[in-house]
This record gives structure tokens, C-alpha cells and sequence, in this order.
């Protein structure tokens, strides 16, 4: 299926809408509470996600433990994922803080440098993820926004996409433990 959808996006690219609008960070500059990531992301969280596909049905539900900390600038978040039919799957992310709120990260199934920014709540980040489906490798870019709720609570979605054409939806809660 993942397959099916990979190959209908290729063949839909040329098919691409136009004037596609996206979200303007700067728009959560005054929303509270602050989002500070290297704050958030330090320590132990648990976060519940789902991936759904174009049309919006759940395809994947997955949880993941992430064990996060900081040196300086560097941070790592060591992510443990555990997926609805029992697979499992590891990635561990090292980011580095920059000036003005901005941040790079790396992982292993990441082409090349991941890059965002934070304004207010909200977290900005873009990036292409080497994705293995029915024995192959695609390329797929990741449209990610991170919303900060409480001191406690985060909420992500991240849209994918290849060619220009969306493929589906990653939904994720973040709690930070106590």
C-alpha cells in the first residue's frame, strides 16, 4: 500500500497544484508559553502518534520514548519508537542551537541537514528522510510544525510529501515526564 501511494505521487507530480499556502512563523511570535527547545526536550518524554494517509485514514499508530539532553548548544534526542504491529525502530537526532532561535539537526535516516526556527510556541522544522518501503529508498520531505501547549504538552504535524504532492500525515502528542 505504502508502496502503491509512494508510485501514485511520482505519477501525480506532474499534476501538482499551484499557489499552495503555507503557515507564516512569524505569526506565532507572541504566543505563550515560550517555547524553549533545549528547556522542552531534556529529560525523559513519551509521546502517542499516528501516520495517516492522503485521504486521512490511520494507516500506522506508534509510540515512542525519548530520552533527551543538552550540552551547550548540542543536543541529542534518542528516540525509541514502537509501531501498532509490533516493529520497532530507532533514530537518534542531534541538533545544534544556532542565533535567533534557529536550529540544525542530523540523523542517520536524514538526507542531509534538517533546519527550523522558533517563534513564540510554535517550532519550524524542514527536512528530506531516506524512507525504506517494500525494499526500497525514497526521498521524502517533511513539512513539521511543533506547537508547544503547556510546559508539559507539545503537539506535532508533520506533512509528507514527494514532488510537491502529499503522501500523508504524521499526528504526534509530546509529554514531558515530571
Amino acid at each position: 500500500m505504502k508502496r502503491r501511494l509512494l508510485l501514485s505521487a511520482g505519477a501525480a507530480a506532474s499534476l501538482a497544484l499551484t499557489g499552495c499556502a503555507s503557515q507564516d512563523l512569524e505569526t506565532y511570535t507572541g504566543q505563550k508559553p515560550v517555547l524553549d527547545l533545549r528547556s522542552y526536550f531534556n529529560g525523559t518524554l513519551d509521546a502517542y502518534g499516528i501516520f495517516t494517509d492522503r485521504s486521512g485514514a490511520v494507516v500506522k499508530r506508534f509510540t515512542v520514548l525519548m530520552v533527551c539532553n543538552w550540552n551547550g548548544n548540542e543536543g541529542v534526542l534518542d528516540e525509541s519508537f514502537t509501531y501498532s504491529d509490533g516493529s520497532t525502530q530507532k533514530r537518534i537526532w542531534r541538533l545544534t542551537q544556532l542565533p535567533d532561535g534557529r536550529y540544525t539537526g542530523r540523523a542517520d535516516d536524514v538526507v542531509g541537514e534538517a533546519t527550523g526556527q522558533t517563534r513564540g510556541n510554535a517550532f519550524y522544522w524542514t527536512y528530506t528522510m531516506a524512507l525504506p518501503v517494500d525494499g526500497k529508498v525514497y526521498e521524502v520531505q517533511f513539512d513539521d510544525w511543533m506547537y508547544l501547549m503547556t510546559d508539559m504538552v507539545m503537539l506535532n504535524k508533520a506533512s509528507m510529501s514527494k514532488f510537491g504532492f502529499k503522501l500523508g500525515e504524521v499526528t504526534l502528542a509530546f509529554t514531558k515526564r515530571a
